[in-house]
């Protein structure tokens, strides 16, 4: 049930939008000035504020104000006499949902607060959203090259330096990356993801650079590609060993230039982009047998972060696990399971050839053959 404060110094006003909102079965609470109303904010959680302008103490331009300073994500309804609409009207260009006028019109009232409370609501969700994204891509381990990575994604972050990332697949590079932009002052902007592996060379550049309609057989309308999408934010081009010649010769000129041309078009087009980059492979071997641009690996590898193999870092297997038997319960919406620490040993015995992705699958396929609780019997009996 939605919760609202009511903060007015006129006691009629705050007896007369109590009974209307109570009637529609709202939670109702009140506060007879802008310093009590600030105390009950903080104190508690509101849906929404309906705030007079003028009040002692402080009033509601004040009190909005000290509420965001404050992160608090109650929307404010401003409430205002007929001399202070012009200020209610600024209060909404400074943050708040709307305002009503004095005496209030019921409908106006009721509509407003409805149209408050479903941003109230996305606000949330949109909230709850990012936790559950921001876990996802949490690095989990105590182990001292995950505290060597950590402590490169702290340092390297708050730049725009460019970061190649290498390792064996299933490692978690898309982990690093997205630690990196989350570090950033780009943080707020797109995070966008190119995995060069999976799309074929004769369309990576339009994924890419995004093509004009007409441009070839299947263009039936303009593209905008990756580069575009993630301006102002963070591209990630993920095994990017695997990209063709005249591919990565685009994205150098990209590099360099700060610009790219769609295909089939001739309008250059300037980008403000960080790019990442990911691989499996060898890129020296790779540039040696000429597969690689050497001047590409050198404008990407500003930064180079290594992401070793599981077998490599046995000692955060524990961890790992306990963060999969989590995530998987919720996942299915069930009790969480317990494995012992025999179990735990016998995961540890193995060397894991994928790597983090492996051990996932793994933890997934014990959850759902074991019983309540997971053994080294089981360990044994379902690894392989």
């Amino acid at each position: 049930m939605a919760k609202i404060l009511i903060i007015d110094d006129e006691q009629s006003i705050r007896s007369t939008l109590r009974e209307i909102l109570e009637y529609e079965n709202y939670t109702i609470d009140e506060a007879k000035d802008g310093q009590e109303g600030l105390e009950k904010l903080i104190a508690d959680k509101y849906d929404i504020a309906l705030c007079d302008v003028k009040m002692p103490k402080m009033d509601g331009i004040e009190l909005l104000e000290r509420v965001q300073m404050a992160g608090i994500d109650t929307q404010f309804i401003m409430i205002s006499a007929h001399g202070t609409i012009e200020t209610a009207v600024d209060a909404t260009k400074m943050g708040a949902f709307d305002f009503v006028p004095k005496p209030p019109d019921l409908n106006r009232l009721l509509l407003t607060v409805k149209n408050a409370l479903e941003k109230s609501s996305l606000v949330t969700e949109t909230k709850t959203l990012k936790k559950r994204l921001s876990k996802k891509y949490e690095m989990v381990g105590e182990s001292a090259a995950l505290k060597d990575i950590i402590e490169m994604m702290d340092k390297v972050g708050p730049t725009d330096a460019r970061v190649l990332i290498t390792g064996p697949n299933g490692t978690g590079k898309e982990l690093v990356a997205h630690g990196v932009h989350e570090r950033s002052n780009r943080a707020k902007a797109p995070f966008v993801e190119v995995n060069c592996a999976a799309i074929p060379s004769e369309l990576i550049e339009s994924e890419l650079f995004g093509h004009e309609k007409g441009s070839f057989t299947s263009a039936i309308k303009q593209r905008i590609g990756k580069f575009e999408q993630a301006n102002d934010g963070t591209l990630f081009l993920d095994e990017i060993g695997d990209m063709s010649l005249s591919a990565q010769a685009k994205v150098l000129r990209a590099l360099q230039e700060h610009r790219i041309t769609r295909v089939g078009g001739d309008k250059d087009i300037n980008v403000n982009v960080r790019v990442l980059a990911a691989t499996n492979k060898d890129l020296k071997k790779e540039i040696a047998e000429g597969r690689f641009r050497e001047d590409l690996y050198h404008r990407l590898g500003v930064i180079l972060i290594a992401v070793p193999a599981l077998k490599d870092r046995k000692e955060d297997i524990p961890l790992l696990v306990d963060k999969f038997l989590q995530d998987i319960a919720n996942e299915y919406g069930n009790k969480k399971k317990a494995i012992e620490d025999k179990a735990i040993e016998e995961l540890q015995k193995y060397d894991w050839s994928g790597n983090i992705r492996e051990l996932r699958n793994v933890t997934e396929r014990l959850i759902i053959m074991a019983g309540d609780v997971i053994g080294a019997e089981d360990v044994k009996k379902y690894l392989i």
